[in-house]
């Protein structure tokens, strides 16, 4: 079955930098696009970045952009996010999924992996 595990995250200051790795497997990987999201509680997952399946194709949510890097090794069936100048605002848990811009599978997320950004 189609699964994510999602890592990396932690405990950071502001200003600080976190990689996040997705680990996929169940479809094949480089058929898909890829993306991450991100929730607080209380509030909807909402989409941060994607990536297509070539690695292209890459969008970013407005309060990310300049800020984190989103990018993927079919080789290794992983996709990562890169997060730079990280901000209280970014303090959330975050998800992957397969497709670019919207979830394919959304009865399959991750546990996720929580990043908070305080000093």
């Amino acid at each position: 079955q189609v699964k994510f595990v999602e890592s990396g995250g932690g405990l950071v200051q502001p200003g600080g930098s976190l990689r996040l790795s997705c680990l996929a497997s169940g479809f094949t990987f480089q058929a898909y696009g890829m993306s991450w999201y991100r929730q607080t509680p209380n509030k909807e997952r909402v989409f941060v970045a994607g990536v297509d399946f070539r690695g292209g194709g890459i969008n970013y949510a407005d309060s990310v952009k300049g800020r984190f890097t989103v990018s993927r090794d079919n080789a290794k069936k992983t996709a990562y996010l890169e997060m730079k100048d990280l901000k209280p605002e970014d303090t959330a848990m975050y998800y992957c999924n397969g497709g670019s811009v919207t979830p394919v599978w959304v009865e399959s997320w991750g546990q996720g992996t929580q990043v908070t950004v305080s000093s």
